[in-house]
């Protein structure tokens, strides 16, 4: 390989790939939302994959992934797709390609199971993802002590986050159980996953991911309790 093209290569490797590629996967079904009747049409929806509780129950497992591609309005999608966009480049600069895609699926999968577990509403969007991405910003400071401008950032994402959860529970219809599982599963899932030449404890990592998976099993099991009785849960 000569020289140009390993340059290329490295500048091609520096870009935010996966918070495009989420960005477009995103956009494409909001399209595809609009054409087979409008992202608001419940209908639309729960063909798409939201989250419907009783259709999880029955079987659905991939309803605890696929609420992430789907909003409900051009506000909604706007809204997060600009959080996507600001804060998912800089994380996935600060936590490199595959680690920031297994922060924002598993966040996603952990607010999607809160929801399950709290929430009987249908429930659709990115939020459960971003607060995960939120949360990891909590741990960048521990990650990267010496990182004065990381250390800022994680500073100024806490008054956010806290913004976000008031004007959560201020507001009707927002999915409080999805943004607040989302954030915890981001918090475990960054000590979890680490970053490159950051913590790298092992013992801690998986400690956290033991964590992550515990929580995760937690509200799945409340999730299912809600329509099965407990004893036919573990025949």
């Amino acid at each position: 390989m000569n020289y140009q093209t390993e340059m290329k290569l490295k500048r091609w490797n520096r870009k935010p790939l996966i918070a495009y590629g989420l960005l477009g996967i995103t956009g494409f079904m909001y399209l595809l939302q609009e054409v087979l009747g409008g992202s608001t049409n419940s209908l639309v929806l729960v063909r798409l994959g939201a989250k419907v509780n009783e259709l999880i129950v029955l079987g659905d497992w991939y309803r605890l992934i696929t609420p992430m591609f789907l909003h409900i309005g051009i506000t909604h999608l706007l809204f997060n797709a600009l959080i996507l966009y600001f804060l998912g480049i800089q994380l996935e600069s600060i936590f490199g390609h595959w680690r920031f895609l297994l922060l924002y699926v598993f966040s996603a999968i952990a607010g999607n199971a809160a929801s399950f577990a709290f929430n009987t509403s249908i429930s659709a969007g990115a939020s459960t993802a971003l607060f995960g991405l939120f949360g990891s910003t909590l741990v960048l400071g521990k990650l990267f002590p010496s990182n004065m401008q990381i250390g800022a950032m994680a500073k100024n994402f806490s008054l956010l986050i806290v913004l976000n959860l008031v004007f959560g529970l201020m507001s009707p219809g927002i999915d409080m159980a999805g943004h607040v599982g989302g954030l915890i599963g981001g918090y475990l899932l960054a000590y979890a996953i680490s970053a490159p030449r950051a913590w790298g404890n092992k013992k801690q990592q998986i400690k956290y991911a033991l964590i992550y998976v515990g929580v995760v099993a937690l509200f799945i099991l409340i999730g299912y309790a809600r329509y099965i009785p407990i004893t036919q849960l573990f025949n």
